[in-house]
């Protein structure tokens, strides 16, 4: 702990608040929210934890808080925070899915459609469905029962679907409006849990058409029932009547938290979600921050009811959500929140042992490093290679690593530029400067550590731009391999010496991660910008040989060797001016 942590620990307010943790770069790496600041952010720098906390608290050299006037205005607050400084240590929820919904829109002829995009133009939106088959199931049900126009544009003339019944061809037809409100409304009562009663009408309708002798008709009726049986009644029902809820499990142990959500729509169970993660507070605040962000996502529609076990704070997570939040007491609802619980325990030990092989793999594997190498925790890892051909098309490339785990929206490819012929170190001059000029001007994060795939020269030449000229003070290290192309040695230091890493550790076996992807990503992008190139031609540097009189000359002549034997004349004879029939000739000749 820094003297300016012990000052500030001095002078904590005991009132409810946030507070944002950072570490040397300035950069917000966790966000809080407590009751009283005074205890919860002393309880940071005091006593003992666990790994995954001592790795926090080993990172935060500052923090500032935010005292709010209650624990709720607390966890509002700590939810935007967390949205805008995206924490790495914070639970963010960065799921992109979107789940599709069934849309009967507001046209003069209504159609039924699946989508994945909410919008408020009058449609009417069913869902959403988690299982993206039971929605294209249903839709494919009312399409069969309800005869809704399938076209997107209206054609000239009457489809299939007319013929099979499914469609009342408004191309043709003058279809009434209140036709169009009574199939809409039926629709609508289906989607909202009332295709038990259509059904039962369908069978009083193929009751009475048996009764008038009309078999055909009542053959219709037949079929549409048992397509509703086949279609929506072959899950087992979750709870006896049609609500839509959402039900919430969690579990916790050694720090970590598995938080279950059953999705239950028309009183069915149709689908579950399952999270993971760390927690560094308490899981009754925590699954509060959990509900918060669950719902902010555009994919989450709050449903009627949400149920949640005994432990959460329910006036606290329905003034959050303002949705109806419930903790279940008896009977089948009470059931189904235990059922998520014991799934997320379950699902919390099985992973456990899978979690504690990633940490040895990743996060312990870049402590060790930072120890062998005796500099701070490289979290972030920025690793730097070559490619070229005798200096043909010369391109560098650059991954990064963070915790151990490669961050691939971050890597970036470079085309060498000023440096001409096969000179590796004033291309890593080149790219070194090119990074972190951006780096500085665009306010990027730094790197921990840089790994240039190369030897003692790559070295210096990456320090001498950093240092020399941006004036930046980041360990840099070399990758040397081995006769087999194996990574062999980590170089490092002033000068530069062996840092002896264990064969068989989990650091070295990082480090050759580390050094196989900047070397894959370099090559499979030195043999892109190779492969575009090679469908160049010298024709392309004869003016007035564009694009079509190359394709032309190509498809008479069948080769550039046999264009290099043509005469003259039989260039021009192929459909190219005198002019520009010579300059070729004399350029094939050269």
């Amino acid at each position: 702990m820094n003297d300016t942590i012990k000052n500030k620990l001095a002078f904590l307010p005991d009132q409810p608040g946030c507070y944002l943790m950072k570490d040397r770069q300035g950069t917000v790496i966790y966000v809080g929210k407590a009751k009283v600041l005074k205890n919860r952010v002393r309880s940071y720098f005091t006593g003992s934890h666990d790994g995954k906390t001592l790795r926090l608290v080993n990172e935060i050299v500052d923090f500032e808080y935010i005292v709010t006037s209650s624990e709720m205005e607390a966890l509002i607050l700590e939810m935007t925070l967390i949205k805008k400084y995206d924490p790495k240590y914070n639970v963010m929820l960065k799921d992109d899915k979107s789940y599709p919904f069934i849309k009967l829109t507001a046209e003069r002829h209504p159609r039924l459609l699946i989508t994945r995009k909410v919008k408020k133009d009058s449609g009417k939106y069913f869902g959403p469905y988690p299982n993206v088959q039971a929605a294209n199931e249903t839709k494919k049900l009312l399409d069969r029962i309800y005869p809704l126009r399938k076209c997107q544009t209206l054609p000239d003339r009457v489809c299939l679907y007319y013929h099979m019944g499914q469609c009342l061809a408004p191309c043709v037809k003058d279809v009434d409006k209140q036709e169009y409100k009574k199939i809409t409304d039926e629709i609508t009562r289906f989607l909202n849990g009332g295709f038990k009663e259509i059904k039962k009408d369908l069978g009083i309708k193929m009751a009475a058409a048996a009764e008038e002798l009309d078999f055909e008709r009542a053959k219709e009726f037949r079929d549409k029932i048992a397509h509703i049986e086949a279609t929506m009644e072959k899950q087992k029902m979750s709870t006896a009547d049609f609500t839509d809820r959402d039900v919430f499990g969690y579990a916790v142990d050694k720090g970590w938290m598995c938080v279950q959500v059953f999705f239950i729509r028309q009183g069915k169970l149709i689908e579950r979600e399952v999270s993971m993660f760390p927690i560094y507070g308490e899981a009754e605040e925590e699954i509060l921050t959990f509900l918060g962000q669950f719902y902010s996502k555009p994919e989450h529609f709050k449903p009627k009811e949400i149920f949640v076990p005994d432990t959460v704070d329910t006036e606290m997570a329905g003034h959050l959500l303002s949705a109806k939040v419930l903790k279940p007491q008896r009977g089948q609802k009470k059931d189904l929140v235990k059922l998520a619980c014991k799934n997320a325990g379950i699902a919390l030990r099985e992973k456990f042992s899978l979690i504690e092989r990633d940490e040895e793999r990743t996060v312990k594997a870049v402590e060790n490093l930072g120890v062998h190498m005796g500099i701070y925790t490289p979290h972030r890892i920025e690793a730097y290679d070559n490619s070229n051909i005798q200096g043909t098309d010369p391109v560098s490339a650059m991954v990064v690593f963070i915790d151990g785990k490669p961050e691939k929206k971050e890597y970036r490819k470079y085309k060498i530029k000023s440096v001409t012929g096969p000179d590796d170190y004033d291309s890593m001059r080149e790219v070194v400067r090119r990074r972190y000029t951006r780096v500085l001007r665009e306010g990027l994060p730094l790197a921990d550590l840089i790994i240039i795939d190369g030897g003692k020269g790559h070295i210096e030449a990456a320090k001498d731009v950093l240092e020399n000229e941006l004036g930046l003070d980041i360990p840099v290290a070399g990758l040397a391999k081995d006769e087999k192309h194996r990574t062999s040695q980590l170089l490092y230091g002033s000068p530069l010496e062996i840092i002896n890493l264990p064969r068989n550790s989990q650091e070295f076996y990082l480090l050759q991660r580390i050094q196989d992807e900047v070397h894959r990503f370099a090559i499979t992008f030195h043999r892109q910008l190779r492969g575009k190139n090679a469908f160049q031609s010298m024709l392309d540097e004869i003016p007035g040989i564009g694009e079509k009189r190359k394709k032309m000359l190509l498809k008479h002549f069948g080769s550039v060797k046999k264009m290099r034997e043509a005469s003259l004349e039989e260039l021009i004879a192929a459909g190219i001016p005198s002019n520009v029939a010579g300059e070729l000739s004399k350029k094939l000749q050269e």
